[in-house]
Parts: structure tokens; sequence; C-alpha cells
């Protein structure tokens, strides 16, 4: 049970990618060469879903093997968790709710609303280190307030969450943000993944 990313993201009005206003990666356990191609997605995945998930929605977003936990609120400032599968969704939405307290008492609606770059941020980094043990995450969880149980938490898959017509495959050939050696770790991935499906 690991957490590989965690961002603070703006959805911004007309825009098929959110800002990113603040990152922090936990990727220790993927070797050198995996690792830029891993941060690459994950901040690929944190733009393409917190512009797309609804304003004040929760959602668990899988694609292959990872979850993305993220809860955009009613101003468009998202918050995400990409974690593998065995991660406990309940921990997820706790520490996604701890990020959110933690980050809006640094950074006020109007400076986060103006901002062009990542914020500075450093209780994220260290958050990340202390969720990544979900059991030891459980009794920070008993301290903090519970989540609030009438909000529905929408399992997805990721072609669920884009628009009709819009394929992963067509966003990530078009994407700015990866380079060839992503797109190339992205294609062999996925063939990797089909070739051994079992009915």
């Amino acid at each position: 049970m690991k957490i590989l990313g965690l961002f603070v993201a703006k959805a911004v009005e007309g825009e098929s990618e959110a800002k990113i206003l603040a990152e922090a990666f936990h990727l220790s356990d993927f070797s050198y060469f995996q690792r830029g191609s891993i941060k690459e997605f994950s901040v690929f995945f944190a733009k393409t879903l917190a512009a797309r998930v609804p304003e004040g929605q929760r959602s668990s977003i899988e694609h292959q093997e990872f979850v993305c936990h993220i809860h955009v609120r009613t101003n468009k400032l998202a918050f995400m968790a990409l974690c593998d599968k065995e991660y406990p969704p309940r921990v997820a939405f706790t520490l996604l709710a701890k990020v959110n307290d933690d980050f809006c008492a640094l950074h006020p609606d109007h400076e986060w609303q103006n901002a062009t770059d990542l914020l500075p941020f450093p209780a994220l980094e260290e958050t990340l280190s202390k969720y990544q043990n979900p059991a030891e995450a459980d009794s920070i969880m008993r301290m903090e307030k519970d989540l609030d149980e009438t909000k529905i938490i929408l399992h997805k898959t990721i072609d669920s969450v884009l628009e009709r017509g819009v394929k992963l495959d067509n966003l990530v050939d078009k994407s700015n943000d990866l380079s060839a050696q992503s797109r190339m770790f992205y294609k062999t991935a996925k063939s990797q993944n089909s070739c051994c499906y079992m009915m």
C-alpha cells in the first residue's frame, strides 16, 4: 500500500487541464529510470482529472493498478492522492481533507486563485510521508473530524471521466507535458498489461 503523489490544483475556466499549485511525490519504490515517466504521468492525470471531475464531488478513478482519489471543492480547488489499489479510500479522503485544511490555512483564496506557478507548501511532503502507512494514519484519523458521509464517493474508470469520444491514448499523444520516453513507457506498460489479461 502506497501513495505515489499528492496534488493541489485549480480548474481554469475553459481549459482542458487544471493548473497544479502544489505537488509531492514518493517514487522510491520504482527504478531510477522509471521515476521520471511516472512523475510526468502523475502530473498529467492530476491536471486532466482536476479539470473534469465536477465541482463539489469526491471520486475514486481507476487506471490500471492505480487509483486517483480526488475531491474538487465548489470553488474549483482540487485535492488529489494517486495511490495503488490497496490503499484504503477512507484514509485517502481523510488525507485529502487534511491537505485541504493545511493548504487553505497557508494560502488564502485570492492568493491561490491568482497563482501562475507552484505555491510553497512544505507540509505536503511531510504529510505524504506520514500517510504512507495507512495503519499509522488510522490513529491520526481518529483525531480528525469524520468525513461528511452524505457525500457520495463515485468509483469510476478514467475513460468514464473523459468526455464522450475522448480516449486517454489520444490525450497522451497530444500532451505537451509528456516526453517521448514517457509516451513510450505508457505504450509499453499498456501492451504488457493487455497481453497478460486472461478470461
